[in-house]
């Protein structure tokens, strides 16, 4: 066996689509291999001995080398070459995500009476998101809320959230997101631009993302975490409804800070069962 070496992620996961290129001493390439699908390279042809440079380079990674010396059994072994996404950012996989709504929290924090916060949350909700495999700004974040799956701890206030002052679910039963776009804001952070569509009105909505990294899940598929968040103002979305208390003080504030803690799982469906 000549060369050997396997090509990854920070997360540990194979980079399929890397070409590895050896060069001697003198500059001259004397190797050009593609990595297999688990981002293994293998070359069964000895090499003379001596000192090589191995250039690693794959479609939206940023180009990774090291040094390779072989000695008179003609082999060099690599190990494993960790490559960075381009510009620094990282992501999961390329293709297609599902949010797992049982391990995936939706909630919404909102000042009461100036002093307090409301704290709330959506339990039913669906979400997709795809990965671009080459311009990552061309990913793709879709999710649904049931709007009447509203709970904040309290019964009555549930209630009147769902009513028209609110939510108004009867007429406006979904909340919808669509990305628009991404960029990126520091090497796992991102903006994602979309529009965020409740109680009839449909505005634009950044959320900042941070990407928390993937791994194995006990059942068998892959998991990538997200943390996001985002500043809402309820009367951008028509609902203007307040009731002033004692010393002018609004019952419940205006602004809503959305908190959404993601696992998603690496196919098209979440697994059976």
């Amino acid at each position: 066996m000549g060369l050997t070496a396997r090509i990854g992620t920070r997360d540990g996961w194979a980079v399929s689509h890397a070409v590895v290129t050896v060069t001697d001493m003198t500059g001259a390439q004397v190797l050009r291999l593609e990595a297999d699908a688990e981002g293994a390279v293998r070359d069964a042809n000895p090499l003379a001995p001596g000192a090589y440079t191995v250039i690693v380079t794959a479609v939206g990674y940023a180009p990774a080398a090291a040094s390779a010396i072989v000695t008179a059994s003609g082999r060099a072994e690599v190990g494993t070459v960790t490559l960075a996404r381009q510009g620094g950012t990282e992501l999961p996989p390329p293709g297609p995500w599902t949010v797992d709504p049982a391990h995936s929290t939706v909630a919404a924090v909102a000042q009461h009476l100036g002093i307090s916060s409301v704290h709330g949350r959506f339990t039913h909700f669906a979400g997709s998101i795809e990965i671009a495999p080459d311009d990552i700004t061309k990913s793709r974040v879709e999710a649904v809320i049931r709007a009447d799956s509203i709970d904040t701890g309290n019964g009555m206030r549930d209630g009147h959230l769902k009513s028209p002052d609110f939510l108004d679910v009867e007429k406006y039963p979904e909340i919808t997101y669509r990305s628009t776009g991404l960029t990126a804001a520091g090497s796992d952070r991102w903006t994602v631009h979309g529009e965020l569509g409740m109680h009839g009105v449909v505005r634009p909505v950044d959320l900042d993302l941070a990407y928390l990294g993937t791994g194995a899940d006990p059942w068998g598929g892959t998991r990538a975490a997200f943390r996001a968040t985002a500043e809402l103002h309820r009367d951008d979305f028509a609902m203007n409804y307040n009731q002033v208390v004692q010393a002018g003080i609004a019952a419940i504030g205006t602004t809503l800070k959305v908190e959404l803690d993601v696992q998603a799982v690496q196919g098209e469906s979440l697994p059976q069962g």
